[in-house]
């Protein structure tokens, strides 16, 4: 497509002969065969390196040009549904999106509510919990993540990350939240939902909700909600240490609708999640079905039928 073209000195452009298809040969380079090769092969330690030396010795199993057509053509069926998947899976992000402006805001209400919504401080429903682990009773030590929320710190670190004298943790219960008040600005805040209760650092702040006056479900989505990160970044600014404290949170204002629409709005909200959660599955099981064939097509273990 292009007359010229300029890359850095230090990329290498491979082309192809008429003995090998293009495609073929693309999937080929991208393929976990030639990836060990390169791994071997690279030297250097802060940037592994190439060179054309290394590059023109990496070897291929090149079947005939009408099988590596058709093995080109069966992976693209997969590229495609794995765009197709993910085309979708950005589209219901951004629709849930654009349903948590809406309905966390009362800019949409869902059909049969028309109750008053109220414009509360946040700290009026919620309450801060400061209980420690007197006598080291408790020996789960849990952190929190910007992605899945509360962890064994093993599945996060591989190893245990604790003082040995743990009686000063805090103990978080199921159904409580946490979070780190350095961290919450990249969204390290949960909910405790995978176990009993746990501990964690004396560094964490951890809270319940006034169930009486706000939906758990509901809450958690307010916090995940775009105008409270904004609210979360503000609180944040010109300060030496972006460090939000339960009082900061706790003066956020929360508009806050019926308990029953609340409830209403976390269900559809949820659905929403539940709709994501499939799309990331069938994404992710698409790509290894395909590095799975490329396994075997692209080693000769499984042939095609031309």
């Amino acid at each position: 497509k292009f007359e010229n073209i300029r890359i850095n000195s230090g990329m290498v452009i491979i082309r192809h002969n008429a003995s090998c298809n293009i495609d073929w040969l693309y999937c080929a380079l991208t393929s976990h065969f030639i990836s060990r090769q390169i791994k071997k092969a690279a030297f250097g330690s802060a940037q592994p390196q190439l060179t054309v030396k290394i590059v023109n010795g990496l070897k291929v199993t090149l079947p005939p040009l009408p099988e590596q057509e058709k093995i080109a053509a069966v992976l693209s069926t997969w590229d495609k549904a794995i765009s197709a998947t993910d085309a979708l899976l950005a589209n219901s992000r951004q629709q849930k999106k654009a349903l948590m402006q809406q309905l966390l805001t009362g800019k949409r209400r869902l059909p049969g509510f028309t109750g008053e919504w109220k414009v509360v401080r946040a700290g009026s429903v919620l309450h801060e919990e400061g209980a420690r682990n007197r006598g080291s009773k408790i020996t789960r030590v849990l952190s929190v993540t910007n992605q899945k929320g509360f962890v064994l710190p093993e599945e996060q670190f591989s190893k245990r990350v604790a003082s040995d004298n743990i009686e000063n943790y805090k103990i978080i219960k199921r159904g409580q939240f946490g979070y780190n008040p350095s961290r919450l600005n990249v969204g390290s805040f949960g909910r405790l939902d995978t176990f009993e209760e746990g501990i964690l650092s004396p560094l964490y702040v951890i809270f319940s909700i006034k169930d009486e006056y706000i939906d758990s479900d509901f809450f958690l989505a307010w916090m995940h909600s775009g105008e409270t990160r904004q609210r979360i970044k503000g609180s944040t600014q010109g300060s030496v240490r972006e460090s939000v404290s339960f009082n900061a949170l706790a003066s956020f204002p929360l508009n806050l609708p019926p308990l029953d629409e609340q409830r209403a709005i976390a269900a559809v909200l949820d659905a929403a999640d539940r709709e994501i959660v499939l799309l990331e599955q069938k994404a992710a099981r698409l790509r290894e079905e395909k590095k799975s064939l490329m396994q075997q097509l692209l080693t000769g273990k499984r042939r095609v039928r031309l």
